[in-house]
């Protein structure tokens, strides 16, 4: 685990609409802290994480009720209490790099409606903003539509990303998802690595060429296999050409 110099912040906005909003940010830093001494209490010192290799998910093991698993990334697993549906903590494996770049990353974005907030990083972990949606990824899966004005919300949300010194990169399918018609940047942790935004642009080629013109108007669904499989491909071909993403 990092040591206890690391960051921590509390945003002194609270991204909710009501006709008071000094009584949400008081109402919300409140729920921050008895959350956060939660996961000192209950979550941290119950829960597992390891991580055997760095390209593969971490595992998680033994997670204290009512804790839910949300997800786990190669470094980090994300957990959700039912009493903070909307807040989301994310927990890096010890002994893995990232934290402290994705506090960083989350600093700079501040407040942003296609981005996640995060209102404390401390200590090898963070509390986030929970997003919902479903993935491109699973939309193309779903054969569910994906309009254009996601993937221009994306393209704004990258170009703001840049403007606060980030290098957005690796933007694929997985980690941008459609919320009630906008598009959400889901994964931004790696946003201080240099990277080309050529996986985006990608992901954009297809969605014009082949996407709009024949899969979206007969809503065709794509097994995951094929796409597991075309993701291979992608990513054979990615290195082959010695493209960064």
């Amino acid at each position: 685990m990092h040591n206890h110099h690391s960051k921590m912040f509390l945003y002194d906005r609270a991204d909710y609409s009501t006709s008071s909003p000094v009584v949400d940010n008081v109402l919300l830093n409140q729920s921050i802290k008895t959350l956060v001494a939660m996961i000192e209490q209950e979550l941290r010192p119950q829960v597992s994480l390891k991580s055997i290799r760095p390209h593969d998910p971490i595992e998680v093991k033994h997670i204290p009720a009512p804790w839910q698993l949300l997800g786990t990334g190669n470094y980090a697993a994300v957990f959700t209490h039912p009493d903070y549906a909307d807040l989301a903590v994310k927990i890096y494996a010890p002994d893995r790099p990232g934290f402290e770049d994705e506090a960083e990353v989350y600093r700079r974005i501040g407040i942003h409606p296609a981005f996640s907030q995060c209102f404390y990083a401390r200590d090898n972990f963070l509390v986030l903003k929970c997003l919902e949606g479903v993935t491109l990824y699973n939309c193309l899966h779903q054969g569910r539509r994906i309009p254009k004005q996601v993937i221009l919300d994306i393209d704004q949300a990258l170009d703001y990303a840049r403007s606060r010194g980030l290098r957005p990169h690796d933007v694929h399918g997985k980690n941008v998802m459609i919320q009630q018609g906008r598009g959400l940047v889901v994964d931004i942790s790696d946003f201080l690595r240099a990277g080309s935004g050529l996986a985006w642009d990608d992901l954009k080629t297809f969605y014009y060429w082949v996407y709009r013109p024949f899969l979206s108007p007969l809503r065709v669904r794509i097994p995951l296999a094929l796409l597991d499989i075309s993701r291979g491909v992608y990513r054979f071909l990615r290195v082959l050409l010695k493209r960064k993403a």
